[in-house]
């Protein structure tokens, strides 16, 4: 007997789960198939456990750097084995309160690979959901009114350098790493290569980011990629821009991998132990039965209007599958948008200016809205303000002056247009001026909210009023 819901929701991810939880508080019933582990791969192959060894990594920096603080620390180790147990911890702790949240809210949750079937006996529209079990199960059929696509993605791979999980690996390999590498080639200077790149150097590593573009993270400003590289160069890294990988150049010998890149029309050997490849993730929406659908894809990426739905008005999708910018919270803000739409409570809409985009590296970084080359394109006439974290007593205390902070405004209207900040905490900075952007506020309000002294929140109002030359430090 095939089971009916209101809602059923392929992928278990953040976004998945997420709009399982805002559904069920509509009222609506609903189902999650997953064919892996609730909390996707934010949980258990991205976001969570990179971040955890993120911070290991930076707990090692910091205490290798404390004897300004009067801490007297000898012989200082790093256990990559426990950091990778810490990690699990995290991860698994997490799990399980995903795990709750579904049991909290009603919402069944069926393992297995689930299909899209056509028009059947089941329903006269497709949408019905097969669910694969395995070969040793039969398949199960539930009937939705509606269906969300939240499949997620998988890492992209080179044409010419498969990972093979020993000598290349991509991101979701690395992460299961059972010991710390000597040297490391990571092709691709976008976010997740940066994080690697900035955690590895604080462990010890000798690592060497090739980066096709001409310059690494190309959606962040230029004052702060300026600052970036400046100070991943200055800890050890190196960094080449307009670098092109040659194809079929791979060698392993001795233990150890060496591949050529063409920079400037030279040709360049670089030998190390493992490669990181970091070029991007692909949407994982093969064989889940968009045929039967009249769902549209581009690029690889399905298709979706601005609340979500495909083609097939009763079939939406959402997060990294349908491309974007491939961000959990925009899952879960897009999943949010998806069922209120389904269930006509009148989502509020929102525009891509207005997410806070986070890098953990050393040091951080986080934006809103433009970038100033963005800006210009735009036709603005601009007014900046930018105020340095030396200018910041709470910097000063905590023992990082690094970076700064950019809030970029239209001269004529004094909206702003864009918040740029590298620096410390900067992924917990780049709030406030979140809500200023779905405020719509101006630099003026920032300026003139108090901030509590001595934070580093300081530094926003800062360049807010350095928008108008009217700051007082700096």
């Amino acid at each position: 007997m095939t089971k009916e819901y209101d809602l059923v929701i392929l992928g278990g991810g953040t976004g998945g789960y997420t709009a399982a939880v805002r559904a069920s508080q509509l009222g609506l019933t609903v189902a999650v198939v997953e064919n892996d582990k609730l909390g996707g791969t934010c949980l258990h192959r991205g976001c969570i456990p990179s971040k955890a060894l993120l911070k290991s990594a930076e707990k090692f920096r910091e205490l290798k750097e404390a004897t300004d603080f009067g801490v007297q620390a000898t012989e200082v180790t790093f256990d990559f084995n426990q950091a990778q147990k810490r990690k699990e911890t995290v991860v698994q702790s997490l799990f399980t309160g995903v795990q709750g949240l579904m049991k909290k809210h009603h919402i069944d949750v069926f393992q297995g690979f689930g299909r899209i079937l056509g028009p059947s006996i089941f329903s006269p529209m497709p949408g019905t959901i097969s669910i694969d079990h395995g070969e040793e199960s039969e398949n199960t059929m539930i009937v939705p009114k509606y269906v969300l696509i939240a499949t997620g993605s998988r890492p992209r791979e080179l044409p010419d350098m498969a990972c093979d999980g020993e000598y290349v690996l991509h991101t979701d390999q690395a992460l299961h790493l059972e010991e710390l590498p000597d040297s490391l080639t990571i092709v691709g200077g976008g976010v997740i290569g940066i994080e690697w790149a900035s955690m590895m150097v604080d462990l010890g590593v000798d690592v060497t980011v090739l980066e096709f573009q001409e310059e690494i993270l190309p959606t962040e400003d230029k004052e702060v990629i300026k600052e970036v590289k400046k100070q991943l160069t200055k800890r050890g890294a190196t960094i080449v821009t307009g670098a092109k990988i040659m194809p079929e150049t791979r060698k392993i010998e001795n233990n150890q991998i060496s591949v050529q890149y063409e920079k400037d029309g030279e040709i360049v050997t670089l030998i190390s132990d493992i490669i990181l490849t970091s070029i991007g993730r692909e949407a994982n929406i093969d064989d889940i039965g968009l045929a039967n659908t009249k769902a549209e894809t581009d690029s690889g990426f399905l298709v979706t209007n601005d609340v979500h739905q495909t083609k097939e008005n009763h079939i939406y999708a959402i997060g990294d599958c349908i491309g974007g910018m491939q961000l959990a919270h925009v899952a879960s803000k897009e999943g949010e948008t998806a069922v209120e739409h389904m269930a006509n409570a009148d989502p509020e809409p929102w525009e891509d200016v207005q997410v806070p985009s986070c890098i953990y590296s050393y040091p951080e970084i986080a934006h809103v809205g433009l970038t100033e080359e963005e800006a210009k394109r735009e036709g603005y006439e601009l007014q900046i303000g930018k105020m340095s974290f030396q200018a910041n007593g709470k910097a000063f205390v905590e023992g990082d002056t690094t970076g700064f902070v950019k809030v970029i405004t239209n001269k004529q209207t004094s909206d702003i247009l864009g918040v740029h900040i590298v620096g410390p905490k900067a992924t917990e900075l780049i709030s406030e001026a979140g809500l200023a952007a779905f405020l719509d506020a101006s630099g003026w309000e920032i300026g003139e909210t108090i901030h509590a002294h001595p934070t580093l929140s300081e530094t926003m109002k800062e360049a807010a009023l350095a928008v108008k030359e009217l700051n007082i430090h700096g």
